[in-house]
């Protein structure tokens, strides 16, 4: 056995690589669909729960901080604890919280609900992703998997708007909990069979999980999150946001130190060398400030400005889905053949192009018709980039590290989006208050139009990221 064998040792051999594929691609689907189900049916959970208007954002938000504060520490527990052994774990709680979900009497119970299934995510997407990359060889086979994935999490994070539009106009909000129910079902007993097996906890060796940096590492994330996704609502000096903005600052200093004096790190500084993931964490940032802002701010023109009910919103999504996809199949091609800052650089610019599109179309008393060219060309160039930044992050990685550069890559993904949608809120709501009927549709069309530019212009600064990274032209089939 050679040294090349140890450090990068072969890839599993699966029984059946195709459903394997398509249960991660299905575990995607449910992660992506959980972060936007919910949008749609906000307006009849806060009346029948009785959520003010305050306390309503949470039933996002608690999802959105547990997911980004809980990333890292899933990426390490897929590494050493077993990655089969944390995606079934995830489902179950994934199972379990949707259930509790979809009987929830009250606004603290299904706050905490949607914070237990951002911590499922949080434990379930590094998992996915690390299976792939230690699943599938790296250069064409690896990217064709990804490609699978990416179209599934395009699809979720879309087609999660659609369901919760249907299902909330047929059967009411509490389907869309159910929903995932039934889903983490259909996912759980296909785990062990298709699913490599994990290494004996003894193979791990002395690799220990480095419980002080997984304690500042989750905590002081998670204040940054609640701080950036909480900034516009309690106001950005108070002292709430203040002091929480403080102590995870504090908290992530003291994370750098531990980790650069420990033996085992949970973040590995060595894994910064890894320009391709380094690419890849500023990607998804950029990905999250700019484009991933989509969906609030299509979810606000639909319903509050045009007027949409649930149901013709989540339909309104379907050119974004099928268009996502599409352009998730194209990023595998583009990769594999023209090169990693090619194709990141053909998604960033053509999803800023839609973005501006966007920007420029609005009106609020255009037809869905008159801004679709923008939001399938946004929706085509979000499918390219979201899979060639994944393809990114696992670049040259080995494969016992995959899951923690996927939670490094995610939580500057998590970061980004945090911060995209405070600032697109408190532009788009700028001008509103006080204001109702007409006067508040064209105040909230004008704050639309210009958050749409503005989230144009921050996708754009990935391409200069993408064009400064130092990680490899090209992923083509074989590459070691």
């Amino acid at each position: 056995m050679t040294s090349e064998t140890l450090l990068h040792p072969r890839p599993p051999r699966l029984r059946h690589p195709g459903w394997s594929l398509a249960l991660l691609a299905f575990a995607q689907f449910i992660i992506a669909a959980d972060y936007n189900v919910v949008y749609v049916a906000l307006p009849r959970i806060g009346r029948d729960l009785d959520f003010s208007g305050q306390t309503l954002q949470w039933v996002v938000s608690a999802y959105a901080v547990a997911l980004g504060g809980f990333m890292l520490l899933g990426g390490r527990a897929a590494d050493l604890l077993g990655r089969r052994r944390m995606f079934v774990l995830a489902l179950v709680l994934y199972a379990v919280s949707s259930l509790a979900g979809a009987l929830a009497g009250s606004p603290g119970v299904l706050i905490a609900v949607r914070a237990a299934q951002g911590l499922g995510a949080a434990l379930l997407f590094p998992a996915t992703l690390s299976l792939i990359g230690g699943t599938f060889p790296e250069g064409r086979e690896r990217n064709r998997a990804l490609a699978v994935w990416a179209a599934a999490g395009g699809g979720g994070l879309a087609g999660g708007a659609l369901l919760g539009g249907v299902l909330t106009d047929l059967f009411g909000w509490q389907s869309v909990f159910f929903l995932f129910v039934l889903l983490a079902g259909v996912a759980l007993p296909a785990a062990v069979p298709l699913l490599p097996a994990d290494a004996a906890r003894a193979a791990v060796g002395r690799r220990r999980f480095d419980l002080p940096g997984a304690l500042t590492a989750t905590a002081g994330i998670t204040l940054l999150v609640l701080v950036l996704a909480q900034g516009p609502g309690w106001g950005w000096t108070s002292s709430s946001v203040l002091a929480a903005f403080g102590l995870g600052v504090a908290l992530l200093v003291a994370f750098a130190v531990i980790e650069v004096r420990g033996r085992d790190p949970l973040m590995p500084p060595r894994l910064f060398a890894r320009a391709g993931l380094v690419t890849a964490m500023g990607v998804t940032a950029v990905f999250g400030a700019g484009l991933g802002a989509q969906y609030y701010l299509l979810t606000v023109f639909l319903q509050d400005v045009l007027g949409y009910d649930p149901l013709r919103t989540g339909l309104a999504y379907l050119p974004l889905t099928l268009l996502n996809i599409a352009g998730t199949r194209v990023a595998e091609r583009l990769v594999t053949r023209t090169g990693m800052r090619a194709a990141l650089t053909a998604g960033l610019v053509s999803g800023a192009a839609g973005m501006v599109l966007l920007g420029l179309t609005l009106s609020p008393h255009a037809p869905f018709a008159a801004v679709l060219p923008g939001v399938m060309v946004t929706g085509f160039g979000m499918g390219v980039v979201w899979t060639a930044m994944w393809i990114a992050a696992g670049d040259g990685v080995a494969a016992e590290e995959q899951g923690v550069a996927s939670g490094m890559a995610s939580v500057t993904h998590q970061a980004g989006l945090a911060v995209g949608v405070a600032l697109m809120v408190l532009i788009t709501n700028a001008g509103t208050g006080g204001l109702t009927g007409e006067p508040l549709r064209r105040e909230l069309t004008g704050g639309l139009s210009t958050a749409y530019v503005l989230a144009g212009g921050v996708t754009l600064l990935g391409v200069l990221i993408a064009r400064l990274g130092r990680g490899r032209r090209s992923i083509r089939a074989g590459a070691a």
